[in-house]
């Protein structure tokens, strides 16, 4: 079954290269990204989970908690973190999971039989703090994730969770958002005192809410 935004993040218990995890426990009362990987000793996850590792600072600035899911085994996996953390000169600290049953994998809907019949796509997701998926990413297995655009989405994600706005499109952190149509120009005024850009009626802008 197919995940769809809004929809509960199933939850697991699976090996891992951190010993068995539940994966609710884990994400605690944080936001979570859940991403898969063809298979181990591939050259494009290794750059992947490289540069993952080397964004831990960014990830834990908001509050996300990141696990890897591989089919291979964990002994597997502890070999290859040796080889990524060498050839990528970084540290891998998050949890790789060993989906030999490909459990996970059935869960969140990993494999795509037209594309492989037996190894996960690149699949991500990224939860929120009430274990809803608000962001699902599928690339293909020859093309490797873009890590900064995954980080920026987070940064919408936890600043349109707490205001009436938006953001459009390639926005940056600390760039002026969008007000939702749901709220009225006049409330809008109100509720953004850094002032509204009044490009159409449906169509406002306002600068960043939590910047100074």
């Amino acid at each position: 079954m197919a995940i769809r935004l809004g929809d509960i993040a199933p939850n697991f218990k699976a090996n891992t290269t951190a010993g068995e995890i539940d994966f609710h426990e884990y994400l605690g009362d944080g936001w979570g990204v859940l991403f898969s990987h063809p298979a181990d000793y591939t050259p494009v996850c290794t750059t992947e989970l490289g540069r993952t590792a080397q964004l831990k600072d960014e990830f834990a600035k908001r509050n996300v908690r990141v696990m890897a899911v591989s089919i291979d085994p964990i002994d597997k996996h502890h070999g290859w973190i040796k080889d990524i953390n060498e050839t990528q000169n970084t540290n891998v600290e998050f949890p790789i999971i060993a989906d030999e049953s490909r459990e996970v994998a059935g869960l969140y809907d990993m494999i795509h039989p037209n594309a492989s019949a037996t190894a996960t796509v690149r699949s991500l997701f990224v939860i929120a703090p009430d274990k809803t998926v608000k962001l699902t990413i599928t690339y293909p297995a020859s093309t490797g994730r873009n890590f900064t655009e995954v980080l920026r989405v987070i940064d919408s994600l936890q600043l349109t969770a707490k205001h009436s706005v938006a953001t459009p499109a390639d926005w940056k952190l600390g760039e002026d958002v969008i007000v939702i149509p749901a709220v009225s120009t006049e409330d809008a005024q109100k509720k953004f005192p850094k002032g509204l850009n009044i490009v159409k009626p449906y169509l406002r802008y306002t600068p960043h809410p939590e910047e100074n």
